[in-house]
């Protein structure tokens, strides 16, 4: 079952500038920054009312995010979506036929988490976790 919107996640060049300016124009504040090397980057996040956004910066040149940046720049990468069991979510998606990136939870920065393929929702990358 959907619980709502956990984060909207912006791809950018430097995490750290993406930090300034939501500080300097809004004064919100980072609540976490971790590097995720299975993924490939830098995730930073700030707390916006009930959901959050998360900036996430390339630390390898040759992961989804950077080939993201070089095509499309900077921007709304994905929106993550929290459920109950990310296992069923995905058993029931695959059922329906809805294409999926990642056919197993895996690990991420909110919990357990698998992504659907942007030709499933109308070229929008979703995001699935079930916090731990």
């Amino acid at each position: 079952m959907i619980k709502g919107v956990d984060h909207i996640a912006i791809a950018v060049n430097s995490a750290d500038e993406a930090l300034s300016v939501f500080d300097n124009v809004f004064g919100l504040k980072a609540d976490h920054i971790e590097d995720i090397p299975d993924q490939g980057v830098k995730a930073a996040t700030i707390r916006v009312g009930d959901t959050n956004i998360e900036f996430i910066e390339p630390i390898n040149p040759e992961g989804g995010v950077a080939k993201f940046l070089e095509k499309k720049g900077e921007g709304i990468h994905h929106i993550c979506i929290e459920v109950d069991n990310i296992d069923e979510e995905l058993n029931a998606l695959a059922a329906k036929g809805v294409e999926l990136i990642d056919k197993q939870a895996r690990k991420g920065l909110a919990g357990m988490i698998g992504f659907l393929h942007p030709r499933a929702t109308k070229g929008v990358l979703i995001e699935l976790v079930q916090k731990v």
